[in-house]
């Protein structure tokens, strides 16, 4: 924090590009925190906010509703196979808590008051609120916070750059999945089974083994466990779906979205249910089946306005398509990256790519320099045009998806550059 004082200031956008205050350029290749979807200044988009400012800026939905949001529920219905109902909030970690608690609250509306425990991956991440550490508990992140934390079933994830000694991917795969099973067989008081879907970001870029996702839907299903899937980081085409939960062949009965609901403009995210989670809440005043959850900006019409006309932008433009063509352009640098020295592994899937640095590719060592890393990367990445933010020894590589095949090359070249300028630093 001693270097807030040092930060850049931002003072324009357009397409792929960040300017500063001097006037200098730099091709967003985090997409502002993996929110943006279509690039600064998207000319629809503002005329979206524009339009919609001149008529009603925000209301609450206590007791009322807005035209918006009423709208932008459907649509998300309507994209998201077997949802029934949308919950809005303001931010992705929120999403979560209400996602946490619908779960939780399902059961004690059908008068399954035992049912509170939540079981969940090691090393994935859902937000910084308390709940969501509690869940998504990222040791370097939270273990401050610890002692105040409610205790999770925490499950370990296949990852195949770091595999325990003597298994093959599939062996722990099916361990892991073992695991779950075992646990679910014996424990009836689990509510809820949480997950990123797809591939864990923040937890340095994991992408789940073909099937995986599915099997724990499967396994849910078997023993009445509730899936709840976050999709904030991996839906709406950053890995390639517009509902990743689709492409992984996995059924939830929540899920939430967030980040790139916008476009990347406002700040937004919606909690998804089926139809039975839904009905569970539905009674007379005194049943007291209803969710005590609210905050002053859901469903703020603003955002709801500029979300729908980034939904009818996907389906003018066939950006999932184009995400599908773009995204091989990361296929072509891979054996470029894999040979730098410091690169231990490259994981990538649809228009996200994580970089792993080690100090020892041999024995995996990973890089913990006395300076930051991020901070390091940054500075050299401004130098080549590129704004990056590294996750520890991970450089993350999350273009905003509307990219041109050109402006990724660039990106990805300039992104090598910085690495190799890095070395002698880290």
């Amino acid at each position: 924090m001693k270097e807030w004082d040092y930060f850049d200031k931002i003072t324009s956008a357009k397409g792929m590009w960040l300017t500063d205050s001097k006037g200098h350029k730099m091709i967003d290749a985090v997409a502002s925190m993996w929110c943006n979807v279509w690039g600064h200044s998207k000319p629809e988009l503002v005329r979206a906010i524009t339009k919609q400012s001149k008529k009603l800026q925000h209301t609450s939905i206590f007791n009322i509703t807005n035209e918006p949001v009423e709208k932008l529920a459907k649509n998300l219905v309507k994209i998201s196979p077997g949802m029934h109902k949308a919950f809005f909030s303001d931010n992705g970690s929120s999403a979560m808590e209400i996602s946490f608690k619908i779960a939780l609250q399902y059961w004690h509306n059908l008068g399954e008051k035992k049912k509170t425990k939540i079981m969940t991956l090691q090393n994935g991440y859902h937000g910084d609120t308390f709940g969501a550490m509690a869940v998504g508990y990222v040791p370097e992140f939270f273990g401050k916070f610890k002692k105040h934390l409610f205790p999770t079933i925490q499950i370990p994830v296949p990852n195949q750059y770091r595999l325990p000694n003597n298994y093959t991917l599939l062996e722990y795969e099916n361990y892991c999945l073992d695991m779950i099973e075992k646990i679910m067989s014996k424990d009836n008081k689990i509510a809820a089974f949480v997950m990123e879907s797809g591939a864990q970001v923040a937890g340095g870029v994991i992408i789940y083994p073909r099937g995986f996702q599915k099997r724990i839907s499967e396994i849910c299903k078997k023993y009445n466990v509730l899936l709840v899937l976050d999709e904030i980081a991996t839906g709406f085409g950053r890995l390639g779906s517009m509902t990743e939960y689709t492409n992984q062949k996995s059924n939830p009965d929540i899920v939430s979205f967030g980040k790139m609901l916008t476009g990347g403009y406002l700040t937004m995210a919606a909690t998804l249910v089926n139809k039975k989670i839904y009905g569970s809440f539905l009674g007379d005043f005194n049943d007291w089946r209803h969710l005590f959850h609210g905050h002053t900006y859901t469903g703020n019409p603003l955002a709801a306005s500029v979300a729908n006309e980034s939904l009818r932008l996907y389906q003018k433009e066939r950006l999932i398509k184009k995400i599908h063509n773009t995204s091989r352009v990361f296929e072509k640098y891979y054996d470029e990256i894999s040979e730098i020295d410091i690169v231990g592994d490259i994981r990538h899937k649809g228009m996200l790519m994580g970089i792993e640095l080690v100090k020892d590719k041999r024995k995996k060592t990973p890089i913990h320099p006395e300076k930051s890393i991020n901070k390091i990367f940054y500075e050299i990445g401004k130098k080549n045009g590129i704004y990056l933010r590294t996750l520890g020894n991970i450089v993350m590589l999350v273009p905003p998806l509307a990219i041109s095949e050109k402006e990724l090359n660039m990106l990805i070249c300039n992104a090598i550059a910085t690495i190799k300028d890095a070395r002698k630093h880290v």
